[in-house]
């Protein structure tokens, strides 16, 4: 197994999928100040399989940590797709680095990707719960938002444990304080978080929905409601 993989080997070879005109059009949808290559995500995939495969857990944190330190679009996808792994042992480092992404984030699709990474993280030790709250105390959107997003995996549960129960609790309390405030990103993140439960547990999104529903925009209202099985 090699140690090490070099920010310019990996971005070469992100770089031999690049599909012409798509990097100007990924810039135009994604609105982000940042270099784009122009690569579809199934292809960085690839490249990420054989990196995991080829590296050890310490390798694999140095080279997430080049690309995302690159701000190459692609290069920041696949630095999360790295350390999306639902074992990762030791991890202390890996979500010390995805803790270390968050204030960067600057677009959604690019958070969406570290916080699928993080929630693993966070799946593994839930204790990690507290420092994610301190998240919801942003000022940044995209911060705030980081939190719903990478506490979904408590959404999907159809037989939690009690300590599930709590998070969960715990999560649609922020979400509570968060449907107060107008940002779309922000009342979006709040929807996609009660649309997933809805589908485990319809029950608690309809009290949610009934108690803080009147805060809530109504496009986010619809999104949240829009899987509620009929009563």
């Amino acid at each position: 197994m090699s140690t090490s993989i070099s920010l310019e080997t990996a971005i070469a070879a992100l770089k031999s999928h690049s599909v012409e005109g798509k990097a100007t059009q990924m810039a135009a949808y994604h609105k982000a100040d940042r270099t784009y290559l122009g690569v579809a995500n199934p292809m960085i995939d690839i490249e990420t399989r054989k990196w995991r495969a080829d590296l050890d857990v310490a390798g694999r944190i140095d080279l997430a940590k080049s690309l995302w330190d690159s701000d190459v679009h692609e290069a920041r996808i696949a630095a999360a797709k790295l350390l999306t792994q639902a074992r990762l042992r030791p991890d202390d480092a890996a979500w010390a680095l995805i803790k270390s992404w968050v204030p960067d984030f600057n677009a959604w699709a690019i958070a969406d990707h570290a916080c699928t990474a993080g929630s693993k993280r966070l799946v593994a030790d839930p204790s990690r719960i507290d420092e994610v709250e301190e998240w919801t105390k942003s000022k940044n959107i995209w911060t705030r938002r980081a939190a719903m997003v990478i506490t979904l995996p408590w959404t999907k549960q159809n037989n939690p444990k009690p300590a599930d129960l709590e998070i969960r609790e715990r999560v649609l309390g922020w979400a509570a304080l968060y449907v107060q405030h107008s940002d779309w990103f922000i009342q979006k993140s709040v929807s996609w978080w009660l649309r997933d439960l809805s589908k485990h547990d319809p029950d608690r999104t309809r009290q949610f929905i009934a108690e803080h529903g009147k805060n809530m925009k109504k496009f986010a209202k619809k999104d949240a409601t829009r899987r509620l099985p009929p009563l």
